[in-house]
């Protein structure tokens, strides 16, 4: 052996292990099994799992069952991981089999390694503290990585609603600062009838909101945790006190008010709050990208299009065409909804394919959920900074589009006849006049009248 690497061994055999990896030999296996997507795992699931070994170890010490120098020296070490000084030492990949024992092994040789530095031991030698029956005890895989996930994911989504509350504030702002501007409203892309521009950013923020509203509620579904129940809901090698304790702890430590799931066994065999969350992720992103879609619309052109709006510019569009723009905030988040949809199928397909007392695809609803509330998040911070705060609107085509339309013809019926509005409708076909002129030549209506007649529509 150089003195480049250590040797561990484990009731398979042993393994060459890198002389200064806080990781052991099980992270090694499963980093060699298990090295399919290449990506790491997240911050926010590494943080969560760092504050429950604390948890345990502190309730372990208060309940006499654990050596005070072990537990300050797993303390610290917790501590450290949860900052994210260990985040490197987490090789193995998100995607796993094993229900997700390759990452709290991992976390537990982690926490171990550096406890055992702590209090003056080499790397390696877990002793005085050893991986699972100090860092590990009283857990099992079963309890602590669905609990970690549904830790992550709170904090995840409280950010998700931050975003999404400032979208709502920015989308609200515009329906204000358009509220006057009167353009020609569009069913099946055909000519309507008149809307304001700011009624049309008042409906986009209406769906955000209740979007906000639906994401706020969900939080209290993930807070039910399984922790203390160990293997299969039991809590076999813990006691009640432990149960009890290590919760009261991590609700601390984590800020969040955990409870303890009435049902421990079924809370462990069930994955379907995963599926609760992903499925209202998906409307917010149906939303999102329902409103991009329209924003490229109204903003097409800028000549040959609608041309209603101005999204900001924020790079280049073409490689050979000169001066061309494109919509690309808006293309973001289209994609970005994609990925949700097509991750909510993932999730919806992993829960279900749970097994009597456990699920053992719980690290891939991890790995997607979490990367459908970061998506979402991060795309709605950039689509809102980028994209709609800086959106412009180009009265003068409004206003062409609306004269020009036949919505006008709608707006008058009722005080001029569906009749006339028909013959107003028919010359405008063979002459290609606008309808306003028509209506003012023929002595339909004067200019005044017009205005009059369109004026209510900016108060709705």
């Amino acid at each position: 052996m150089g003195t480049d690497s250590r040797i561990e061994r484990d009731f398979l055999g042993e393994r060459a292990v890198p002389a200064g990896a806080y990781y052991g030999i099980h992270a090694v296996r499963a980093a060699e099994n298990f090295a399919v997507s290449g990506r790491r795992l997240p911050r926010s699931l590494i943080r969560a799992l760092a504050l429950i070994k604390k948890a345990a170890a502190l309730a372990h010490g208060q309940l006499g069952d654990l050596d005070p120098d072990k537990v300050r020296a797993i303390e610290q070490a917790c501590d450290e991981m949860a900052s994210g000084r260990f985040d490197a030492e987490f090789i193995v990949d998100p995607l796993q089999g094993g229900a997700g024992t390759a990452t709290n092994m991992n976390a537990n040789e982690i926490v171990a390694n550096r406890a055992c530095e702590l209090l003056g031991s080499p790397l390696g030698s877990y002793v005085p503290v050893h991986p699972t029956d100090d860092v590990n005890r009283g857990q099992s895989t079963n309890d602590v990585f669905p609990t970690a996930v549904r830790i992550a994911a709170i904090w995840e989504l409280r950010d998700l609603v931050d975003e999404v509350a400032r979208l709502q504030e920015s989308l609200q702002k515009k329906e204000n600062e358009f509220a006057a501007i009167l353009k020609i409203g569009r069913t099946q892309l055909q000519d309507a009838v008149p809307v304001t521009l700011g009624a049309e950013f008042s409906a986009w923020a209406e769906a955000i909101s209740r979007d906000r509203w639906r994401l706020y509620r969900v939080e209290e579904r993930l807070r039910v945790v399984n922790l203390g129940g160990t293997a299969v809901g039991t809590g076999i090698n813990t006691s009640r006190k432990f149960q009890f304790e290590i919760l009261r702890i991590l609700r601390d430590e984590t800020g969040i008010g955990l409870a303890r799931a009435d049902n421990l066994v079924e809370a462990t065999q069930n994955a379907d709050v995963f599926v609760e969350i992903s499925g209202l992720l998906k409307p917010l992103a149906v939303n999102l990208s329902k409103m991009a879609s329209d924003l490229r619309l109204l903003a097409s052109g800028p000549r040959s299009g609608l041309g209603e709006i101005r999204l900001p510019a924020v790079q280049e569009g073409s490689s050979i065409m000169p001066g061309k723009v494109n919509p690309v905030m808006c293309e973001m988040i289209h994609q970005i909804a994609m990925k949700v949809y097509g991750n909510d199928l993932v999730i919806t397909h992993a829960a279900e394919m749970g097994q009597l007392e456990l699920n053992a695809f719980l690290p891939v609803i991890m790995d997607v959920l979490l990367e459908s509330l970061t998506m979402l998040r991060r795309g709605i911070a950039l689509f809102n900074d980028r994209c709609v705060k800086g959106i412009e609107a180009n009265e003068q085509r409004c206003r062409e589009n609306l004269r020009g339309s036949l919505g006008l013809l709608t707006v008058l019926a009722g005080r001029l006849g569906h009749e006339a509005m028909s013959q107003v409708y028919q010359r405008h076909l063979r002459t290609g006049e606008p309808v306003t002129d028509i209506l003012i030549s023929e002595g339909w209506a004067t200019a005044a009248e017009i205005e009059a007649a369109l004026e209510r529509y900016r108060a709705v």
